[in-house]
């Protein structure tokens, strides 16, 4: 696997990311994402590949595909090995806490 760095972080990351919108349930991933069982083969495959550099968001899943690769790295990696970006600020629900920025959010 090829790496590189991320801007002026420090960090090597891989060429290639993984990006996990379609493990989770429900919410902005519909009915076409991977469960936890389904989704392992992949992160695993990932992982062996050399691929370090992993990106999910709130909304994918309204949070279930932050779970579901939180879970994988718990189970399958070292958390210092891998690079987890994540998008924030989606709308998670209706009403004034349910998107931005803020803490509640």
């Amino acid at each position: 696997m090829d790496y590189v760095r991320l801007g002026k972080s420090g960090l090597k990351v891989s060429r290639i990311t993984l990006g996990c919108m379609s493990f989770g349930t429900g919410g902005f991933s519909g009915g076409w994402s991977l469960g936890e069982a389904e989704a392992e083969p992949i992160f695993r495959q990932a992982l062996d590949l050399g691929i370090n550099f992993w990106d999910t968001a709130n909304v994918y899943g309204k949070g279930t595909s932050e779970e579901v690769t939180g879970r994988a790295i718990a189970k399958l990696a070292r958390r210092d090995d891998i690079v987890l970006a994540t998008k924030i600020f989606g709308p998670m629900s209706d009403g004034p806490g349910g998107a931005g920025l803020s803490r509640k959010a």
